[in-house]
């Protein structure tokens, strides 16, 4: 029986010029391409590996808590869709990377990879001016696209910076 493996990734890179919606996509694509370049060639096992004590992050965490970042903003809050969340976090704020320590693998990378997809789907042909409304603890606000497509390249640089340091721990590969 063969061990599953993270799959190699041929990562695009982020256009040099563009016009602004080609530039934020583009710098979005990059950092998707980058969680999953840190990932490749790694078994389930070594995925689960976490960053450092006491900290329990590890790399199949990050997957599984961007397939849900991806969901929740792009298709719950911008496109309006009545979905499920992905986790329960009714008892536990953490559950999406607490679930790694039982999740299958390949069906995490195969639900971000899907979930990406339904992101681009909820997002094609739509306006970066387009808004919708969330309630936070903040109060009740108003987000744009635009915000949306900033929020989610911030949130992948952060997570890329932990799984650079997950990644060298595990095997001592570093770089971009």
């Amino acid at each position: 029986m063969t061990t599953w493996r993270a799959p190699e990734i041929d990562r695009s890179h982020e256009p040099l010029v563009a016009d602004e919606r080609t530039m934020l996509e583009g710098w979005l694509d990059y950092h998707r391409d980058t969680l999953l370049h840190k990932c490749a060639g790694l078994t389930a096992e070594q995925l689960r590996t976490a960053s450092v004590e006491p900290s329990g992050l590890n790399l199949l965490g990050l997957v599984l808590h961007m397939t849900d970042v991806e969901r929740s903003w792009f298709r719950q809050r911008f496109a309006g869709q009545d979905l499920p969340d992905l986790f329960d976090y009714a008892t536990d704020n953490d559950a999406d990377f607490h679930a790694a320590a039982s999740a299958d693998a390949e069906e995490a990378f195969a639900a971000f990879r899907a979930e990406v997809e339904a992101a681009r789907a909820a997002t094609d042909g739509r306006s970066l001016d387009d808004t919708f409304r969330l309630t936070r603890s903040d109060g009740n606000r108003t987000f744009s696209l635009r915000w949306v497509y900033v929020h989610m390249i911030e949130e992948y640089a952060r997570h890329n910076g932990h799984a650079d340091l997950i990644r060298e721990r595990i095997d001592g590969v570093t770089g971009d």
